[in-house]
């Protein structure tokens, strides 16, 4: 009954190390960029001026 506790502990905790590893290795990464992209891009004026010609 101990091995079957200590095999879950160590499933659960590996689990937890390769999500923490995926989200820090590439999700923030990936989210960072995209905002900095998105902070960088140039500003479009509004429509509106186009529409009234």
């Amino acid at each position: 009954m101990v091995a079957l506790g200590f095999a879950l502990f160590l499933l659960i905790g590996l689990m937890a190390f390769w999500l923490l590893a995926f989200v820090l290795g590439f999700a923030v990464p990936m989210w960072l960029t995209i905002g900095t992209m998105h902070m960088l891009r140039p500003k479009r004026l509004t429509d509106s001026e186009e529409d009234e010609n």
